[in-house]
């Protein structure tokens, strides 16, 4: 997906033999796209239960680690920030948690780990991890994977399947769908989707989704979420038992303390991804 989108008459071109909008940029990501708003809606009710801010805590301190506590010179810490602010968590839990990954607070190094393998069906499934005990957290990956009808594979295995994008979510009260379209194509949008009921979802380059973020907020479009995704090239069909299977496996990778992000290649029926 190369490129600004194709016009026509200032306008995208779209795909709609799937039933969404999204631009006809080669790539149709219909089922990260549900799981993805599944996710968002989900994770208000996360927040409550405190697992979010778990994980966003760790995100937090390993990218202070990592790059420092100036979110101007790192954008991985500046993306967390964001996170943390739209998931309500109070300032001074965000401050400590910066300090700890700089060194000025004492804390627990994390350590950064991509795991790949395959669900139900030969589903791609990619997971970015962060632990503070490495052999732990692998053995309760791969019981997990094989406990849902999958498997831990090698490194590398299922990674040239995924290609990392900018990903952020505008809620449709924000404005009409052409205003918002074109605002995010005039930010330097790659993809935009208007599917879901609720939401507008625009994919960015990577190193494009702060510029864009910023872009729409300036016209007074808030931007709900705002991160870097593993989204999949490739699709795999899954129905039934499978399609039951994959969802479980899904949550269970979401539900694990270490487990800060989990991409998968599937094609679910939305009314399955629902009810999990």
């Amino acid at each position: 997906m190369g490129g600004r989108p194709r016009r026509q008459r200032d306008r995208p071109v779209y795909n709609t033999s799937h039933g969404c909008s999204c631009i006809a940029t080669g790539v149709c990501m219909s089922g990260h796209n549900k799981w993805s708003t599944i996710k968002h809606k989900k994770g208000k009710l996360d927040a409550k239960r405190g697992k979010l801010f778990t994980k966003i805590i760790r995100e937090l301190t390993t990218a202070a680690r990592e790059g420092g506590g100036d979110q101007g010179g790192n954008p991985r810490l500046r993306a967390a920030v964001l996170a943390a602010k739209a998931a309500n968590m109070p300032n001074d839990t965000l401050q400590k948690a910066i300090q700890r990954g700089t060194g000025e607070l004492p804390g627990v190094a994390y350590e950064e780990i991509v795991y790949e393998g395959y669900g139900p069906g030969g589903v791609a499934v990619m997971l970015q991890v962060l632990t503070d005990n490495r052999n732990r957290t692998t053995a309760e990956i791969r019981h997990l994977f094989g406990k849902h009808g999958g498997n831990l594979g090698e490194s590398g295995c299922v990674g040239f399947l995924f290609k990392k994008q900018g990903y952020l979510i505008v809620p449709k009260t924000a404005g009409g769908e052409d205003m918002v379209m074109e605002a995010a194509l005039d930010s330097g949008a790659e993809d935009f989707f208007a599917e879901d009921p609720e939401l507008f979802e625009i994919y960015t380059a990577p190193e494009d989704l702060h510029r864009v973020k910023a872009a729409l907020e300036a016209k007074n479009l808030p931007v709900e979420q705002a991160k870097v995704e593993m989204v999949p090239t490739t699709q795999v069909r899954l129905e039934d038992k499978r399609a039951d299977q994959m969802v479980r496996l899904m949550e269970a990778f979401e539900d694990h303390d270490d487990v800060q992000n989990v991409w998968a290649n599937f094609d679910i029926d939305e009314k399955i991804l629902q009810a999990g």
